[in-house]
């Protein structure tokens, strides 16, 4: 079984960093699609970045050239968020899914394309 665990949520001020990590266990596969999704109160989970097995990645128009996502040779997954503005604040989930990315039928931002979900960090951002 599958599990995702996420770590790394907080409080800062405008300008201010965090980074995000989602740990794995248990085996999701060797071709795989993981994201970091987010979501406020009221509003549909919106899908922040994408990263693959090949290391192949993609983020969302607002927040590019401010998150990087990234991974390294263990199952952890990280989020690196600079210049963080009140917008960003939100939960933020991890969620991955064992195929490549390009294979998801709707695409890599639709939550119900992904099969294994950690369960949320919070991420604040005051003015």
């Amino acid at each position: 079984q599958v599990q995702l665990v996420e770590s790394g949520g907080g409080s800062v001020q405008t300008g201010g960093s965090l980074r995000l990590s989602c740990a794995a266990s248990g085996y999701i596969g060797s071709r795989y699609c993981m994201s970091w999704f987010r979501q406020v109160p009221g509003k549909e989970r919106e899908g922040v970045a994408v990263i693959d097995n090949d290391g192949g990645t993609w983020t969302a128009d607002s927040v590019k050239g401010r998150f990087t996502i990234s991974k390294d040779n263990t199952k952890i997954w990280y989020l690196q968020m600079n210049s963080l503005k009140p917008e960003d604040t939100a939960m933020y989930y991890c969620a991955a899914v064992g195929q490549h990315c390009n294979t998801l039928p709707a695409g890599t931002n639709v939550p119900s394309g992904y099969n294994y979900w950690g369960q949320g960090t919070q991420v604040t951002v005051s003015s």
